[in-house]
């Protein structure tokens, strides 16, 4: 705007110019002034015309920007997720949920941090997400506890908080938490365990657990579901130790167990697939035979596509679905906000208990008859 300006000017001197060096007589060099006089006015004129319609023009721009990055760009609502980690096919299928729902295409930014099961991390990434002013934030717990303060930080800022899959106990400062029961997973699997025991004759259960992560409200849920049904039918729990949630961790536990307690176990509880998948692998090499007939039952949780393959094929008894399709229910949850609307502080997500053998059609789980589903390779298909 300034080079117009200039420009201008420098023409009107040009002119005067061209004028000075074309007069004669007095009166010519007079009308030429005068000449001058009312071409430069018209100039300034114009000039001030020119900066006045740039101004609004920048105006009209910084209007249109201001609009753009109210809630992200190109008016995108923004949302930051600071997942567990990528421990297990189940974290991945939670993950992709989570990208496919909050993409750019459906109107979203998505700011996703991978935690790598560190909790200091993911405290972080939550303050992190704070400084950036996003609308949204999801966040899949490591523990449990020690939330309070960073969830305060969220409320101070406005910022609504989703809670998805584990739980949080020692705050109650976020909109809406939405997955699953896990207690009731875990009673579910004791549940099956004793209904399928008497229907196969065995009158002694001397059970091994590989527990997922320490502090994981899923690992807390799940083990005090299973131990109310053990404790109430008299099974021995021979032992119970954290494998992480990952495939090794189940491996290296269950290697320990057969070193301890082997030929003392016909039952091995994995907190997760990829546990049951490790568990699996040390007892190969042991030469212990397991699933379907075998000489150890083994129960599983999650229900990933290779867990209920396993299933199908017979190495797996038993596999509890944990949904990790979280995603359309947490969108549902952000359009009531964007609307005005509460929505609700719990949401559970739908989910089913697999087993191989068509022995039997159903379980009560809190005085309530719940359907077994006998896998298929349709069911296979249809999974995450």
């Amino acid at each position: 705007m300034k080079r117009k300006i200039v420009s201008v000017l420098m023409c009107a001197t040009m002119t005067a110019a061209l004028f000075a060096g074309c007069g004669g007589g007095g009166d010519t060099q007079a009308s030429g002034d005068a000449a001058k006089t009312d071409d430069t006015a018209k100039t300034d004129d114009a000039a001030s015309d020119d900066a006045a319609d740039d101004a609004a023009a920048d105006d009209a721009a910084g209007d249109d920007a201001a609009a753009d990055n109210a809630g992200g760009s190109d008016g995108a609502i923004t949302i930051g997720f600071a997942q567990v980690g990528h421990e297990s096919d189940w974290r991945t299928a939670s993950t992709k949920s989570c990208q496919d729902v909050f993409s750019a295409e459906n109107g979203y930014d998505l700011q996703f941090v991978d935690c790598d099961n560190d909790s200091a991390a993911q405290i972080e990434a939550v303050r992190g997400f704070i400084q950036q002013a996003v609308d949204y934030i999801i966040i899949d717990p490591i523990v449990s506890t020690g939330w309070d303060t960073v969830l305060t930080e969220c409320e101070d800022a406005g910022i609504p908080v989703i809670i998805i899959d584990r739980t949080i106990d020692d705050s109650d400062k976020y909109v809406s938490w939405v997955g699953s029961n896990f207690k009731t997973e875990g009673l579910a699997a004791g549940e099956w365990l004793k209904a399928y025991a008497e229907n196969k004759g065995i009158s002694e259960i001397n059970a091994l657990v590989i527990e997922g992560s320490t502090g994981a409200s899923a690992t807390i849920g799940r083990t005090e579901g299973f131990k109310e049904i053990a404790d109430a039918n008299g099974w021995t729990i021979v032992d119970s130790q954290s494998g992480d949630f990952t495939e090794a961790g189940g491996q290296e536990v269950m290697e320990s167990y057969i070193k301890s307690y082997e030929g003392k176990f016909n039952v091995v509880i994995c907190q997760n697939d990829n546990e049951a998948f490790g568990a699996m692998t040390a007892m190969k090499n042991a030469g212990i035979e397991y699933g379907v007939g075998k000489d150890v039952i083994l129960v599983s949780f999650d229900a990933c596509t290779a867990g209920l393959e396993k299933v199908m094929s017979g190495d797996i008894n038993a596999d509890f679905e944990c949904n990790p399709l979280a995603a359309p229910d947490v969108e549902k949850v952000i359009k009531q906000l964007q609307a005005g609307e509460t929505p609700e502080k719990e949401v559970y997500m739908t989910e089913h208990w697999y087993v191989n053998e068509d022995v039997l059609s159903s379980i009560t789980v809190n005085g309530e008859e719940q359907a077994l589903t006998v896998v298929t390779q349709e069911i296979i298909d249809a999974q995450y």
